[in-house]
């Protein structure tokens, strides 16, 4: 019997495994420790009414897997979906070679298809919040290259609300529920944001109908951060990654009717790109880069490493590179979905990074989370796993259950270099990209924030009834909040666009003939739309009603009787 034909019969066992024992089939119902169940029904008691006994094996696995079933959920992201694809690529950069910039295998060679798998979520909320929440979406996509996995992690919207990485512990506790009461405040939001002068960019998208999208297929996705692109000759330049919806368009929706759509379905982002997939409706985004030379860029109003930045399309025009296809529902959510793993950090030879600071935090931060929340081997899970050879000398660690060494290594030698049959590196496959990097070690801002310029422009660029509904969800939520915060935040509004300011100031009713204060006496009188203002703190982003919904549970309650 031959290696391979040894391995088939006696693997690692599985549900596929077929050495049975005597009594079973391939549709026996086992334990983890292959013992066939021969009872599910009854714990093992003492007499039929009990008491158990502590020896119950087979229900303590039962149980004791049950109470697991669930790994810590992400601290952002936590609610997802997702599926599988292919990207295909152009083979070219708008209409030149793609190698003129990078030798990624991934974007050679037209037509090529690369297997894909995305996640698509919410950022503030846990894992059974509802998919109408007014948040960022996450836009993640995991490339199984030739050359190992890339992931692509980004949001739907194109900048951030924060420009370095330090900030955003910070960013997120604000976002998410108050710790005392547990509920999302808009007066710890704009508290924070306030405070944060370069997220006006940032919360004139999130406000608006941007920040709620129809579902995951109709919106757009974008990496966020800057990175480098580099050639065979070591030549770099800096690129961002945009992901635009094709065939299926961009939708996005009122805070009115993300409310209607929340009172009968709070998945139903996830149904939606269930359901498109089954009936053969397969989603499609185009991949389109922009390029910019890498260096300072003294020209410019901005600095092209700031993530709360756009780059401005007219002098950096979208290339697109390929496109993707999304055509493959997960068989088990959890393992598929839940479990996947993303990291700004994992690139292949010719994609690398740039210095933007949000990027390089992340890139820290991702992958460690992975190792937190799945475990020190979470790459050996299948979904997480490169489509392609793989030979470490990394060793233990919870739930390892494979050495990635192949039988040909000499299994002694989990170190390199070596003489003895090691592992061994390769070659380079092309010059590494060598910036120069000169100046003092600082704990300081860039120089060009420029925090307001952008947001006017964006405030002046949405549509009537964008504008109108980021009006409306401004006001409403910070109506609750501290006078000296909607001062604050009406200051700025101003100082991206005097409208902006102004019908801001008149939602609230502050008198901007003088100096933009407010009436402290009046305020008091200052409601949400709907009715009153909370008891305590603010309110969830963009509600009109909290503080009835409150109420009117009670009152709308039926009286019951005990039993």
């Amino acid at each position: 019997m031959n290696k391979d034909e040894n391995k088939k019969e006696n693997g690692p066992g599985g549900a596929n495994d077929k050495r049975f024992a005597a009594d079973e089939n391939e549709k026996t119902l086992t334990n983890r420790q292959g013992h066939p169940i021969r009872n599910n029904q009854n714990v093992r008691t003492v007499g039929n009414r009990g008491p158990s006994t502590l020896e119950n094996y087979e229900f303590l696995e039962k149980i004791s897997h049950f109470d697991r079933e669930r790994i810590p959920e992400r601290v952002v992201h936590a609610r997802g979906a997702g599926a599988h694809g292919y990207f295909e690529t152009y083979g070219k950069v708008g209409e030149e070679p793609v190698e003129k910039y990078t030798r990624a295998k991934v974007f050679s060679g037209a037509g090529k298809k690369t297997p894909v798998l995305v996640r698509f979520s919410t950022v503030t909320h846990g894992n059974s919040s509802p998919e109408t929440a007014r948040d960022p979406r996450g836009f993640a996509v995991k490339f199984y290259t030739d050359d190992g996995n890339w992931d692509l992690v980004g949001n739907n919207l194109k900048i951030f609300f924060i420009r370095d990485a330090i900030k955003f512990p910070d960013l997120i506790h604000a976002f998410k529920p108050d710790p005392v009461t547990n509920v999302q405040d808009g007066e710890r939001i704009f508290d924070f944001i306030s405070n944060t002068p370069e997220a006006i960019h940032m919360i004139t998208f999130l406000f608006s109908p941007w920040g709620i999208p129809a579902n995951y297929r109709q919106m757009q996705g974008s990496g966020v951060n800057t990175y480098r692109w580099v050639n065979k000759e070591g030549e770099a330049v800096i690129v961002k990654y945009h992901w635009e919806p094709m065939k299926q368009g961009i939708k996005n929706l009122t805070q009115a009717d993300a409310n209607k759509i929340q009172a009968e379905n709070f998945s139903h982002a996830t149904q939606d790109l269930y359901e498109a997939i089954e009936e053969g409706n397969y989603p499609e985004w185009e991949l389109s880069v922009q390029i910019m030379e890498d260096k300072e860029h003294p020209e410019l109003d901005f600095d092209p490493l700031d993530d709360t930045k756009l780059w401005p399309m007219d002098e950096f025009p979208f290339l697109k590179v390929g496109k993707m296809v999304l055509n493959k529902n997960p068989e088990n959510y959890f393992n598929e979905i839940e479990q996947a793993a993303f990291g700004t950090g994992v690139l292949v030879d010719g994609l690398d990074f740039s210095d933007d600071k949000m990027l390089q935090g992340r890139t820290y931060s991702y992958s460690d989370t992975q190792r937190y929340r799945v475990g020190a081997n979470y790459l050996q899970l299948p979904i997480n796993a490169a489509k392609k050879h793989i030979a470490t000398n990394q060793e233990g660690g919870q739930m390892s259950y494979n050495v990635d060494r192949p039988d040909s290594a000499n299994p002694h030698i989990n170190y390199e270099p070596s003489t003895i049959d090691g592992l061994s590196e390769t070659k380079a496959r092309g010059n590494y990209f060598q910036p120069y990097v000169e100046g003092y070690l600082t704990r300081e801002s860039i120089d060009k924030k420029n925090d307001f310029l952008q947001a006017g422009e964006t405030y002046r660029n949405h549509q009537d009834w964008e504008r109108d509904d980021l009006i409306n969800n401004l006001v409403n939520t910070l109506k609750p909040c501290d006078p000296r915060i909607q001062q604050k935040m009406v200051d700025m509004f101003t100082e991206c666009d005097e409208d902006y300011g102004r019908r801001v100031a008149e939602g609230l009713k502050m008198d901007m003939n003088h100096g933009g204060s407010m009436d402290t006496e009046h305020s008091e009188e200052i409601t949400p739309t709907k009715g009153k203002l909370p008891k305590h703190g603010g309110s969830p982003m963009g509600s009109t009603g909290a503080a009835d919904a409150v109420q009117e549970a009670e009152e709308k309650g039926r009286d019951g009787k005990p039993y």
